[in-house]
């Protein structure tokens, strides 16, 4: 393996080369795993689903019909914009390739 000056007194600092430049460690075993985990059955998952809903922070009846103003409110300005964009740039690409 090639490598430069810096990267040689790192490793060594390190400790993960001698002064030769000969690694240090061997490597390690790959880890074995862990056996898996048995299935939960369909009772279990609903129970942990709905323990884990309670947690959630759901909003306030006006705080959902707010945000859905606000998203419909900046859908129709995107939508627009677009609109606008589209409608300038065919017209100046009509415009360019009109025969006289």
């Amino acid at each position: 393996m090639a490598m430069n000056r810096e990267q040689k007194r790192l490793l060594q600092k390190q400790g993960e080369i001698n002064e030769q430049g000969a690694p240090t460690r061997t490597r390690r075993a790959p880890r074995q795993t862990a056996p898996t985990e048995q299935r939960t059955g369909a009772r279990q998952f609903v129970r942990e689903v709905r323990s884990e809903l309670r947690k959630v922070a759901w909003p306030t009846r006006s705080e959902t019909i707010n945000y859905s103003i606000v998203v419909l409110v900046t859908l129709v300005i995107v939508t627009a914009f677009v609109f606008g964009v589209d409608w300038v740039f065919s017209n100046l690409v009509l415009k360019l390739f009109e025969v006289s």
